[in-house]
């Protein structure tokens, strides 16, 4: 578990962006002393993911329940959070005796107690020079529900298993049918994350056939967070999915990688002016004429989807004769377009992760598709990566491309985001021999 080692290594494998780093409008970075007492001082109240405590955890007694190990698993059988001990609940800081802090023990009794096994709790001390505090960082488990295993005060002779979780601001018991819906989740998660990924791709390559005005080829992205953001929390509201993209844009615009404007650019206002769809937002240019069509989905469980056209240039009129005549001439593939799309994407997956919060981690598929169906398609590229693009002599023409998958990580850093975006941009080219 790791979680005994009080050092910066240890602190650096907690999350970069939670509740507090939310309240304060701080950017995505490593949780501060500073931080911590601002947020105490504005009286941030309690919630599902941050829980102030008093004292030191505190071994059982009476038959009690271990209250540290149900804290633990509560949270992670919601959506993770935080529990800082030191704090009081008038939100005054007044510390913890460091000395005095078993973080041996308290691993210990996660282990006893918390079943299935956690395996990425982390614990670190953070500290002004004068007044120390606990830190413990819950993720959110994608092997929910665990279960804490103890004893009770009627029958001290009894072992027994219960499933607590976190309701607002305190924790609660799972009744009987809400551990039966906890276990078919983690047992259908895997199945249910492939048909979703699936059916949003198949949706964006129904939308394309639909809409794009001339033979084109398209990158096709679909990220969906391992752990869902849960059915039911606030979904975004109009102004927040504005903000979210105009960010996003910014952010995608500055990417070591970037040689040109992404789609996002493109879309002018259309990207900023969000219109309701099923459980989602959409920015979309598919309805009108335009050569370079995108369409951004920000759906209320954390999925986002891209469909952008990444044809080189517009599908002449000679080329359509050649195609009607039967002549194979391949679709044009731009190098530099589907990068500059990867990054967009990946840089709006991320922005969405900060909003809800999510702590999951994020899985991305992406792939290009034919407008008119299968078809050669054609990569163009320039040497360098300056100068006009065309087509080098010795790269393939794919009928398919197969689609590319990746990982973000929660809350990645701007590093971290290059590196993914470049590798799905990498991933996709290589195909065609690049």
């Amino acid at each position: 578990m790791g979680i005994a080692d009080t050092s910066v290594a240890a602190q650096s494998r907690a999350r970069t962006w939670t509740r507090l780093h939310q309240h304060l409008g701080s950017a995505p970075g490593p949780l501060t002393y500073d931080m911590v007492s601002r947020a105490a001082a504005d009286h941030l109240d309690e919630s599902d993911d941050l829980d102030w405590k008093r004292d030191l955890p505190q071994p059982p007694r009476n038959g009690q329940w271990n209250e540290f190990a149900k804290d633990i698993s509560a949270m992670a059988n919601t959506r993770g959070g935080l529990l800082i001990y030191g704090v009081a609940d008038n939100h005054e800081i007044i510390g913890i005796d460091w000395e005095t802090a078993d973080l041996r023990q308290y691993a210990q009794w996660v282990r006893n107690h918390v079943h299935p096994y956690l395996p990425d709790l982390v614990m670190f001390r953070l500290t002004d020079g004068a007044t120390n505090l606990l830190v413990v960082d819950v993720p959110a488990s994608e092997m929910a529900p665990h279960l804490v295993h103890g004893r009770s005060d009627k029958d001290k002779e009894q072992q027994a298993f219960t499933v607590p979780y976190r309701d607002r601001d305190h924790t609660a018991w799972m009744a009987e049918h809400q551990i039966e819906r906890a276990y078919r989740d983690r047992f259908t998660r895997t199945d249910r994350a492939e048909e979703a990924v699936r059916q949003h791709s198949d949706f964006l390559t129904k939308t394309i056939t639909a809409h794009a005005a001339k033979p084109s080829a398209w990158l096709v992205a679909v990220a969906r967070p391992t752990r869902p953001y849960p059915h039911g929390a606030p979904p975004l509201n109009r102004d927040e999915a504005r903000y979210l993209l105009r960010v996003a844009e910014e952010r995608g615009s500055k990417l070591p990688t970037r040689r040109i404007p992404g789609p996002m650019t493109g879309m002018g206002d259309l990207l900023i002016n969000p219109r309701p769809g099923l459980r989602r937002w959409v920015s979309s240019t598919m309805e009108i004429d335009y050569n370079r069509n995108s369409m951004i989905e920000l759906h209320h469980d954390g999925t986002v989807t891209l469909a952008t056209n990444v044809s080189w240039r517009p599908y002449s009129e000679e080329q359509r004769s050649l195609s009607e005549e039967g002549v194979n001439e391949a679709l044009p593939v731009s190098q530099r377009v589907v990068a500059a799309a990867c990054g967009d994407f990946v840089t709006i997956v991320q922005e969405l992760q900060r909003k809800l919060r999510l702590d999951s981690t994020q899985q991305i598929t992406a792939t290009i598709h034919a407008s008119d169906g299968p078809g050669a398609l054609e990569a163009r590229t320039a040497d360098f990566g300056g100068g006009r693009e065309i087509a080098f002599p010795y790269t393939r023409r794919p009928h398919h491309i197969q689609p590319v998958n990746t990982l973000l990580p929660p809350i990645a850093d701007d590093e971290e985001t290059a590196r993914v975006s470049e590798e799905l941009s990498t991933d996709l080219m290589s195909q065609f021999g690049l």
